[in-house]
């Protein structure tokens, strides 16, 4: 029963504005995940220190990684990644569309394949643009033939990460054509006597931006968000946190 997390960790700087990679790394750490995914690390920034923040908090949770830069200048990079304990294997990074000529801050999309229980499953962390036209770039890219509709994703799949987008936008709707939000029932409405989970802003959540979407042979057993103080002060994003049952059946 592998348990999932999607973390939008802001550069390690909390709604206090200091910045503490132990803090990230401790919230990480009090739900006991699998896999995390990441979005908002630096790596060699000087504004955070020139600290590679995917290689620190991996080796604070004694855990794997794989980065995937979104853009990069000089010796500086900001980007996602994907930590695990379990046996993985990078399949793929890559960039996502923007509007051209534009000066929106460049995406990108990770791809791991990850084993629990006898069982492997994909895994794709993402961060999509504040734009609708620019996500719908970035998830028509993510359903097409690089991605989601790659000759070698098949099986259990599971996309996550910050989508910068509620329910109500054209992104959203598009990618719960292909796959379930892990907060809703088979027939896409929520699930009764199941509490909605918001995880933005940390301090008083109000939306839905970070989502976990999964393929049918995957069950969804919990869905909760760590709200405890140091969560509510560590980023600007609450964790989101799924435990889930592979069935490669279907």
């Amino acid at each position: 029963m592998p348990r999932l997390m999607t973390y939008n960790v802001h550069g390690c700087v909390g709604v206090d504005g200091k910045l503490d990679v132990d803090r990230i790394a401790t919230v990480i750490g009090q739900s006991r995940p699998d896999v995390v995914a990441l979005q908002e690390l630096d790596v060699g920034r000087a504004r955070s220190g020139r600290v590679d923040q995917a290689h620190e908090i991996a080796s604070r949770l004694g855990m794997r990684f794989h980065f995937n830069s979104a853009f990069q200048v000089e010796e500086e990079q900001y980007g996602d990644a994907v930590l695990t304990t379990l046996p993985e294997r990078l399949v793929k990074v890559g960039p996502l569309p923007t509007i051209p000529r534009s000066r929106l801050e460049r995406r990108g999309a990770l791809w791991m394949a990850v084993e629990a229980d006898g069982a492997q499953f994909q895994v794709i962390n993402t961060h999509l643009g504040l734009v609708p036209m620019e996500q719908r770039l970035q998830v028509e890219r993510l359903l097409g033939p690089e991605w989601l509709a790659h000759p070698e994703l098949q099986g259990p799949t599971v996309l996550m990460g910050d989508f910068n987008a509620t329910s109500r936008y054209a992104a959203y709707r598009a990618l719960t054509g292909r796959l379930r939000d892990v907060q809703r029932g088979p027939d896409g409405k929520r699930i009764r006597r199941r509490r909605t989970i918001r995880t933005f802003p940390s301090r008083a959540p109000i939306l839905r931006l970070d989502h976990m979407f999964v393929s049918p042979e995957i069950d969804v057993l919990s869905v909760h968000a760590p709200d405890g103080p140091l969560a509510r002060m560590a980023s600007d994003h609450l964790p989101l946190v799924v435990d889930i049952r592979v069935n490669p059946g279907g």
